[in-house]
């Protein structure tokens, strides 16, 4: 089962630069168009957007790469 999470819920990935902390802002449950690329989701496999929490960023990623802090 794929992990679950909210909007406002703090999370860590892995990323290139190490372990990235930020907050979750949005909750997609279908397919979407993020930098010029389409993520799939679904009600069963949502992704998450994320802002960091260093920078401006923000991160698409599935619940599977995420950890609640």
């Amino acid at each position: 089962m794929t992990k679950r999470f909210n909007i406002g819920d703090h999370v860590s990935w892995n990323s290139e630069a190490g372990r990235v902390s930020g907050t979750i802002i949005a909750v997609h449950v279908s397919n979407f168009d993020y930098k010029g690329y389409t993520h799939h989701a679904s009600e069963s496999d949502p992704q998450y957007e994320i802002k960091s929490d260093t920078t401006d960023h923000i991160a698409a990623h599935k619940g599977s790469a995420l950890t609640k802090v």
